[in-house]
C-alpha cells in the first residue's frame, strides 16, 4: 500500500517505476506547522516489524528523497535478515539541512515525525541514521513508543556506532582470513574514507591491532581529531587520492553510499573493500567489476549490521555484552558468504542476497 495523495508527478514516477520494487508501504509525510517533509518506506515485514533509521538530509528534490528511502529500506530488509534479526526492513528520510535548522524548529519537526511513525501502529521501528542522533530519538520517543537508539537516560542503549564499527572490523578480519589465510590486520595498509560517527571507532580497532592507517574526510576537524590522537595515521586530501594510495590493501568506505562506481573501481588499488557505508555499489554490475579485478567485496549490509543489532536489542532490554557477542558473529557470517560465493561461482554481494532472500521467503511462506 502506498499513500500518495497530492504527490508530485516526479515522486509518483519514482514510486511506481523504481528498480528497487516490492515495497509493502510508502508514506509521504507533511506537517505544515513544523515544516516537516518526510518519507517512510517499508520494504518488508516478513520477518517482523520493519526496523531502520531516520536520515535527515538536504535532498535536491522530493523524488530524490523518495528514491533514497526506497533504496535504503530495501537494504535494511537484507541487513536485518543477514543479521539474524526478527525484523523486516524500513527507512525514513526527512528533507532538510540538519546543520542549519534552529533547535526549536528541529524539536517540533521531530515530534511531528514521531506522530507519523506512531500512526503506523508498530509496523515500523525507527532509529538514528545520517543527520540524526541519540538526542533526536529521545524527542521522537515522546510521540512514538516504536523508537530505538535512545539515550541511556531515556531507557535506550546510546550510540550504536560503537558496535557498527566493531562489526566492520570483524568483516575485515574475515576478509583477511579468506584472502590471505590469516585474520590479523597487523601491518595491513587500510584506507578509511569518512572518520565520523563510525569511522573514528574503526580507527581505534585498527590502531590497537597495529594496522597502517590512511584516512580522509570532507571535514578537516574530523581528520584532525584522528591524527592528533594517532600521530602515525596518514591523512590524504580526498577519496580520489585515497583509493589510489600505493600498497593499499583494504579500502573502507564509511561515508555516504555509491562509493564503488565506474570511475573508482578501475583505479582502486586495494585487494579488499570492507566499510560501514550503506549501498556502496553505485549500480548493479559493480560487484562483478570488482570480482573481475580480483577485489574481494565484503557486502556492506552484512558487515555494518552491528548498529542495527544494538538498536534491535534495545527493544527487549539492552545488554551490551550480549550485543557485542552477536556482532562478533559477523566474522563467521562474512566467511559463510565468501564460501557460498566461491561454491556458486558468483560475487559475494550476490551470495549474500541469495541467503537473505531465502530467509525472507521462508518467513513469508510460513505466515501464509
Amino acid at each position: 500500500m502506498t499513500d500518495v495523495t497530492g504527490a508530485p508527478a516526479d515522486v509518483l514516477h519514482t514510486l511506481f517505476h523504481s528498480d528497487q520494487g516490492g515495497h509493502e508501504q510508502v508514506v509521504l509525510c507533511q506537517d505544515p506547522a513544523s515544516g516537516l517533509k518526510a518519507v517512510i518506506a517499508l520494504h518488508s515485514t516478513a520477518l517482523g516489524p520493519a526496523l531502520g533509521g531516520t536520515r535527515f538530509y538536504p535532498y535536491a528534490t522530493e523524488a530524490e528523497a523518495v528514491a533514497d528511502a526506497l533504496n535504503l529500506a530495501r537494504g535494511m530488509s537484507y541487513k536485518n535478515a543477514m543479521a539474524g534479526l526478527d525484523h523486516g526492513g524500513g527507512k525514513a528520510v526527512i528533507i532538510g539541512d540538519p546543520e542549519t535548522i534552529e533547535p526549536a524548529r528541529r524539536t517540533a519537526l521531530l515530534l511531528a515525525y514521531g506522530r507519523f511513525v506512531a500512526s503506523l501502529g508498530g509496523r515500523y521501528v525507527t532509529a538514528c541514521d545520517v543527520g540524526t542522533y541519540v538526542a533526536d530519538m529521545d524527542v521522537v520517543a515522546r510521540e512514538c513508543r516504536w523508537t530505538t537508539g535512545r539515550s541511556p537516560e531515556h531507557g535506550g542503549a546510546g550510540d550504536s556506532s560503537v558496535l557498527t564499527a566493531f562489526g566492520v572490523y570483524q568483516g575485515m578480519r574475515a576478509s583477511a582470513q579468506h584472502l590471505w589465510g590469516d585474520p590479523s590486520l597487523r601491518g595491513r595498509r587500510v584506507g578509511i574514507a569518512g572518520v565520523g560517527k563510525v569511522g573514528h571507532h574503526l580507527v581505534e580497532h585498527l590502531a590497537a591491532e597495529g594496522a597502517e592507517i590512511v584516512v580522509t574526510d570532507v571535514r578537516e576537524d574530523a581528520v584532525r581529531r584522528i591524527t592528533e590522537r594517532h600521530p602515525g595515521v596518514r591523512a590524504v586530501a580526498d577519496t580520489e587520492e585515497l583509493i589510489r594510495v600505493e600498497g593499499l590493501e583494504i579500502y573502507a568506505p564509511c561515508a555516504l553510499g555509491g562509493a564503488l562506481d565506474d570511475a573508482s573501481v578501475p583505479v582502486l588499488t586495494a585487494r579488499v573493500v570492507c566499510g560501514a557505508a550503506n549501498n556502496q555499489l553505485a549500480h548493479p554490475g559493480v560487484e562483478k567489476d570488482l570480482a573481475d579485478r580480483g577485489i574481494l567485496y565484503a557486502p556492506d549490509y552484512v558487515v555494518n549490521a552491528g548498529g542495527v543489532i544494538q538498536v534491535a536489542d534495545e527493544l527487549h532490554g539492552f545488554d551490551f555484552e550480549r550485543c557485542k557477542a552477536k556482532a562478533a558473529r559477523i566474522y563467521d557470517t562474512t566467511l559463510t558468504i565468501f564460501a557460498r560465493a566461491k561454491a556458486d561461482g558468483i560475487p559475494p554481494a550476490a551470495a549474500a542476497d541469495r541467503i537473505a532472500e531465502q530467509r525472507m521467503a521462508e518467513a513469508a511462506a510460513a505466515r501464509r
